[in-house]
């Protein structure tokens, strides 16, 4: 089986590499939805994967869902995909527009460990929330679980070159005002790069 294990950061995959088989490559794509889709989807068009498995970290806008909690996430958006209509947003689909912005999974790969996990929603932004206001705002349209800030471009990348994958997330932080003291970001790679093993392993 040939695995391609995709993370935004070096910081996100380097503790991994050393324990990694030879069929899994590794693609370190960049920070942000562009870098991701277009490095994912080069990557995809060269060679063909059995599992595509992208790792790193989320902000959680549930209190169950607490830092060092590991997520896979089914269902992503592009939260900011749409236009403003004064105080309104509207999404693509109520503009009816033929743009994709919704993203699902499936048929993610049968594994113990990725079914063990919380199966979450998630929102893929271009800015990282951390305002009271435009927190509220985003979970009362879309009711997301957590957020970063590449998750639907890779599921995008994935679903256009049919590639069974799926997409797993270490909580670094609650999104709230910004509190980096609160943040656990260490605690979440690790975590996540364990679980990203124990799923390697079992593919």
């Amino acid at each position: 089986m040939r695995v391609l294990l995709v993370a935004a950061t070096e910081l996100e995959i380097a503790a991994l590499r050393p324990r990694l088989e030879k069929n899994v490559d590794v693609l370190v794509t960049g920070i942000g939805m562009v870098a991701t889709a277009a490095t994912c989807s080069r990557a995809l068009t060269k060679e063909r994967y059995d599992l595509a498995l992208n790792i790193g970290v989320c902000g959680s806008f549930e209190r169950s869902l607490p830092p060092g909690t590991v997520v896979h996430v089914i269902a992503d958006r592009i939260a900011e995909l749409g236009v403003e209509d004064g105080e309104a947003f509207l999404t693509l689909d109520q503009l009816h527009l033929p743009a994709e912005s919704v993203f699902a999974n499936p048929a993610p790969p049968s594994i113990d460990a990725l079914r063990a996990l919380p199966a979450v929603r998630a929102i893929t932004v271009n800015t990282v929330h951390g305002n009271e206001r435009s927190i509220a705002a985003v979970v009362s349209r879309f009711k997301p679980q957590v957020e970063s800030m590449e998750g639907a471009a890779f599921m995008h990348a994935c679903l256009i070159h049919d590639v069974v994958f799926a997409q797993v997330r270490g909580v670094s932080n609650i999104v709230e005002k910004r509190n980096r003291e609160n943040w656990r970001v260490a605690e979440a790679i690790a975590r996540v790069g364990e679980t990203a093993l124990s799923i390697l392993e079992h593919a």
